[in-house]
């Protein structure tokens, strides 16, 4: 029986082992966070566009952002891999699991940085390079070691994490304005109870690896959903600009209050009762309201 299971996992890791090595890759350059980097900076992208899309320039763009974000990931776990061995939810990541080496993550990580800052810099234009380089700095330079220092980290991790909109629009004008600050300020505003919902749900992880959270000491949940509630209130006016300033029709206002409204139901849901459930419930009703948000300012674009 022994000799039978032994040939079998012969016969068996050849096509198990890449599937292993792809599924560390996709966790090293946490994929989903990347796509969202690349959803938002498509939708900066479209939103900035006069006249016809460039589907070059969108490509373009996109794939540069897709490096960089990579590359931030990839460095930020190769910081972190101490504390993610003490957390449950990031324990089983390639460096701290000990299948991948904390200098190969480096040097990737390092590689897709900088290559996805020249990609856009020969291919767009130095504005869109400058900000991915200031968005890559700030995630490994600024937000990372201060999850340790300040609860206000939480602010600082905010803002490399909106900048990707503005990416999308400097490649498509080569500059900023009032319209591009507004996609900015809606991503900021909207990550504050997406973290809080986060941090609450995972305060015990972060406590483990002395990450200063204001989840910390928040047994009952009511700080982190009273400062929820707050930002999606924020969110609720912040959303409706594009509707004022010619980017969106006045439609999109109407769909920007329905979501707005529900989110901050969903928040205030929270701050009455914190418990898992309600706490989970707003983490995945900010994940559903972002991209429908989106869909709605692309869907009414003037």
């Amino acid at each position: 029986m022994k000799a039978a299971s032994f040939e079998r996992d012969k016969i068996e890791a050849p096509g198990a082992l890449p599937v292993r090595r792809l599924s560390d890759l996709s966790q090293l350059v946490k994929a989903r966070l990347t796509l969202l980097v690349l959803v938002t900076t498509a939708v900066g992208f479209y939103l900035g566009t006069r006249g016809p899309i460039d589907l070059t320039g969108l490509f373009h763009v996109l794939f540069g952002s897709a490096l960089a974000a990579a590359g931030a990931s990839a460095l930020n776990q190769w910081w972190e891999r101490d504390l993610d061995a003490l957390m449950e939810r990031t324990r089983e990541r390639p460096v701290p699991a000990g299948r991948m080496r904390a200098l190969s993550a480096l040097f990737l990580g390092g590689a897709l940085g900088v290559a996805g800052v020249v990609y856009l810099a020969f291919t767009t234009n130095l504005l869109a390079a400058l900000l991915t380089a200031l968005t890559v700095a700030i995630y490994i330079l600024g937000y990372t070691p201060l999850k340790r220092v300040t609860t206000t980290n939480t602010l600082v991790g905010a803002i490399p994490g909106a900048l990707p909109p503005l990416i999308g629009w400097a490649a498509a004008r080569g500059h900023l304005d009032f319209a591009a600050w507004s996609l900015f300020a809606i991503l900021f505003v909207w990550q504050m109870p997406h973290f809080f919902a986060i941090a609450w749900m995972c305060r015990r992880d972060y406590e483990r690896a002395g990450f200063r959270m204001l989840s910390g000491d928040d047994e009952t949940g009511v700080r982190s959903a009273s400062q929820a509630v707050l930002f999606c209130m924020f969110l609720l006016l912040i959303a409706g600009i594009p509707a004022f300033i010619g980017i969106a029709a006045p439609i999109y206002l109407l769909a920007e209050l329905v979501l707005g409204g529900l989110f901050t139901m969903i928040a205030m849901r929270f701050h009455r009762a914190g418990t898992l459930r309600n706490a989970r419930l707003l983490f995945l009703g900010s994940i559903i309201y972002l991209p429908l948000l989106f869909a709605a300012l692309v869907l009414t674009k003037l």
